[in-house]
């Protein structure tokens, strides 16, 4: 039988067949990634083979993996100089970022981006709980909008608590597996609620002390809104590393970067302090966002981002 895997929790996985019914599976043996150390060698979205066993238990053996079209991945934050799959076979990312209560750093949203772009990942910035903007932070969104917008990502302004937005968010998921990703308390599960109340998944309040979320999505898990349409909701992510991507190969993933790298004067440019940089030039007459070069930088010299 065939069927997409919907939900993982460890050694147990919840696969949905191709009739819509829902079993309950492990993996047989082991299976390895090549050339990949990975904590999770089957994701949410991962298309598999698998048989039904005949114990009476109503479970079932997964035999195969598909080869996946794309994925988005992240350093393991249990196994040192391994990583973990987050998602795979998506149609887009969706990254819920915050302004404030939680504030989403540009470092995140950076990488992220870049991971999505290494795996051919089309990625959707939307900016969540703007009913807790005065005007100086709306003119600031719209600053931080216009600086995605002009490289070619769509950036969207939503708000869980007056419903704006919310209406053009379901537009852009209809017919799509999509990724809703982000760090904890920036309101993934409650605009998922929106989406689809059925669902009724658990949220929480962010905490006082540190304005941080609270986890309460604890594995990724997909849900399905109408025929052909998908959600992913994972947990919620406190750090992004950059997994896998050469440093020379780095620029390729920052469209601003890529269309400029064939005018360096060395083709080994790193975009650091060689001359005759055609990438230092353009951050210089503000034609690349410097809080996009500050990024390129902190990712090129191996700086884990936290905040």
């Amino acid at each position: 039988m065939k069927g997409v895997v919907v939900k993982s929790t460890g050694s147990w996985y919840l696969v949905r067949d191709e009739e819509g019914k829902l079993h309950r599976a492990r993996l047989r043996g082991k299976f390895k990634l090549k050339g990949m150390k990975v904590s999770n060698p089957l994701a949410v979205g991962d298309r598999v083979e698998f048989d039904v066993e005949t114990t009476g238990e109503d479970t079932a053996v997964i035999h195969k993996i598909e080869d996946r079209e794309n994925y988005i991945i992240r350093k393991s934050t249990h196994k040192a100089e391994h990583a973990h799959i987050i998602a795979a076979n998506l149609d887009q990312a969706l990254l819920i970022a915050t302004l404030v209560s939680p504030r989403t750093s540009f470092g995140f949203i950076d990488r992220f981006l870049v991971t999505a772009e290494a795996y051919g990942i089309p990625t959707v910035i939307v900016y969540n709980k703007t009913d807790l903007y005065d005007e100086d932070m709306q003119e600031y969104q719209r600053q931080i909008a216009y600086l995605y917008e002009r490289i070619g990502y769509k950036v969207m302004a939503v708000s869980a608590h007056t419903n704006e937005g919310i209406d053009e968010l379901k537009e852009l998921l209809h017919g799509k597996t999509s990724l809703f990703s982000g760090h904890s308390g920036v309101g993934k599960s409650t605009l998922i609620n929106l989406i689809v109340p059925d669902l009724d998944l658990k949220t929480s309040e962010i905490s006082g002390f540190s304005d941080k979320g609270v986890h309460t999505t604890t594995f990724a898990e997909m849900f399905e809104i109408d025929p052909e349409t998908f959600i992913i909701d994972t947990p919620g992510i406190k750090e992004l590393g950059i997994v896998d991507i050469p440093k020379q190969e780095l620029g390729h993933f920052f469209p601003e970067m890529r269309e400029r790298l064939n005018q360096c004067r060395f083709n080994n440019c790193t975009h650091f302090n060689e001359p005759g940089c055609a990438i230092v030039e353009a951050v210089r007459k503000n034609e690349i966002a410097l809080t996009r070069y500050e990024s390129y930088l902190s990712m090129l010299q191996g700086e884990d981002n936290r905040k």
